[in-house]
């Protein structure tokens, strides 16, 4: 489990077959402290294992799932990519809960600043836009952002300077491929929603699950 904020930058440095998937080798900008094999690292919002740690570099192996639903199958040496170590029972949550399970991709659609923010908006196919909403969470990258606005196929979010400093999202340009993973609680909801509504109901159109019934379950 991690909270999308982001601890630093990392480049992949080796890209090499691994049975039908890949092995990656990243260089981190950091000393992986108190890191050992096994633990788990978010890579620009995946989670994957460690299976090698030197003292700054470690090693993961990608799954064809993994390279199917996420960018890495267009990677590349020398990628820049944002890091996060698993969160810890006594960590506070300064982002939101992300799984590190990416859910699809989506692309940088336009840039604009507003202030000091740098205002993205990003295309992303139905299926993923249906889990977001207004002021919402959604993990971009791995990176825990608030949703401004949203459609059917696109999303807005704030990027602070901080956030553009400290991650590769001060890099990406317009047609850049993103990882997405949306908020886990909406995904639940949906799930709930759905198996809530009753044969009778969906014979005569109608839900079960209305306004008045999320309220008094405490989802509103």
């Amino acid at each position: 489990m991690f909270t999308g904020i982001i601890e630093g930058l990392g480049t992949i440095t080796k890209i090499r077959p691994s049975g039908q998937g890949k092995r990656f080798t990243i260089e981190a900008d950091y000393f992986l402290d108190q890191t050992k094999t096994g633990d788990s690292i978010a890579v620009s919002g995946a989670c994957l294992t460690a299976v090698v740690i030197e003292e700054k570099s470690f090693e993961v192996d990608v799954s064809p799932e993994t390279l199917s639903k996420t960018t890495f199958g267009r990677a590349k040496i020398g990628d820049r990519v944002n890091l996060e170590r698993a969160l810890r029972f006594s960590d506070r949550i300064d982002g939101h809960l992300v799984s590190g399970h990416i859910d699809g991709t989506g692309s940088v659609k336009n840039i604009n600043t507003s202030g000091n923010a740098v205002i993205f908006t990003f295309e992303v196919p139905e299926s993923l836009s249906h889990y977001m909403i207004r002021k919402g969470s959604v993990a971009v990258d791995g990176i825990s952002l608030t949703i401004n606005n949203c459609d059917k196929m696109s999303f807005e979010v704030s990027i602070i300077p901080h956030t553009v400093k400290l991650t590769n999202i001060g890099i990406k340009k317009i047609g850049d491929h993103v990882n997405i993973e949306t908020d886990m609680i909406g995904k639940y909801v949906k799930r709930f929603v759905k198996e809530n509504n009753n044969d009778d109901d969906k014979k005569e159109g109608k839900s079960s699950v209305d306004m008045q019934f999320l309220a008094k379950s405490g989802f509103l």
